[in-house]
């Protein structure tokens, strides 16, 4: 078994995506022609986003997403933390955390995106060497 994807259920398919190639820049892989569903190239994973309509004619109550109560988070990881924060602030996100160098050696940063899904962007974590 493979881990493939995460869905996110979104209110605007089409502008959550358009979002997400601007703010961390990913590529849409795909955005079915009912706007109701669309995946993002994040590597062996996809990110995909359904629209809350259609999680509701499926019979689904999708919650909303809050970044003060966050059930989850999505982490994106990169070598230039503070480049990538400001790059997402710029096309929307909300700064929840500035940048900052965390007691075990990474640094984090936390946004949300316009859904109120909770965003770290965030160092690779330096593991203990096994020398």
């Amino acid at each position: 078994m493979i881990f493939r994807y995460t869905i996110l259920y979104v209110e605007d398919v089409a502008g959550t995506l358009d979002f997400y190639e601007r703010a961390f820049a990913l590529k849409t892989l795909f955005l079915h022609d009912s706007g109701d569903y669309g995946e993002l190239k994040t590597g062996e994973t996809k990110l995909a986003f359904s629209s809350r309509e259609l999680m509701k004619q499926l019979g689904k109550t999708p919650g909303n997403a809050d970044p003060k109560a966050p059930v989850f988070e999505l982490a994106f990881e990169t070598n230039d933390v503070g480049g990538a924060l400001e790059r997402a602030v710029k096309a929307g996100a909300k700064l929840v955390q500035e940048a900052r160098k965390e007691p075990w050696g990474q640094i984090t940063s936390y946004v949300s995106d316009p859904n109120g899904y909770l965003v770290e962007i965030c160092s690779p974590v330096q593991l203990p060497s096994a020398g």
